[in-house]
């Protein structure tokens, strides 16, 4: 762990890897520190009026992007958030930017294989599924997913904070992140 300006601590972020957690985390944990919780993806969609899937099919990773950042631009100006940005949001040097600059970036670190049994059901991803936009099969799922985290995974660990949600039960994540998250959070 790093050490963090206590002025960032009004704004938590948690990154990692979809399935990872960030989402079923975010609001328990916001609720635990007195924070208001905000899914980054559902603030692009209502910033937008489009779905994430949409706004891929339309514009691109790319446009995605820069969608994301400028919500998250704004949303870095409020105080005691906690956001659950999208598993790719840190990709951006901009939003990476913004998310270390201006709050504590917490990393949810799940392995290969939780992840992919976390994600093999799901066909929300746009990332995950095949250029016909249907669900890859296990095999190209899962070498999917490791080649995206093996490239995603240098930007996770520039985080301010790691926990490692395998095998561990909800409120212990949740617990072991209020424990690293307490020296810097008011009183």
């Amino acid at each position: 762990m790093t050490t963090v300006p206590v002025q960032r601590a009004g704004r938590i972020y948690l990154t990692g890897f979809m399935g990872s957690g960030k989402t079923t985390v975010g609001p328990i944990l916001a609720n635990t520190i007195g924070y208001d919780f905000i899914d980054l993806d559902d603030a692009v969609e209502s910033w937008t009026g489009l779905s994430v899937a949409s706004i891929f099919r339309e514009r691109g990773e790319e446009g995605f992007r820069g969608i994301e950042r400028d919500v998250l631009r704004s949303l870095s100006l409020r105080e005691r958030i906690v956001v659950a940005l999208g598993g790719g949001a840190l990709t951006d040097a901009g939003s990476l930017a913004i998310a270390s600059t201006t709050g504590i970036v917490v990393y949810l670190h799940s392995s290969l294989e939780q992840i992919v049994s976390r994600l093999k059901r799901k066909s929300d991803r746009p990332l995950l599924l095949a250029d016909d936009g249907l669900p890859l099969n296990d095999r190209a799922l899962r070498e999917r997913i490791g080649l995206l985290l093996e490239s995603r995974e240098p930007t996770y660990r520039r985080a301010d904070i790691i926990v490692d949600t395998d095998g561990s039960k909800l409120g212990l994540t949740v617990d072991a992140i209020v424990r690293k998250l307490a020296p810097y959070l008011p009183r």
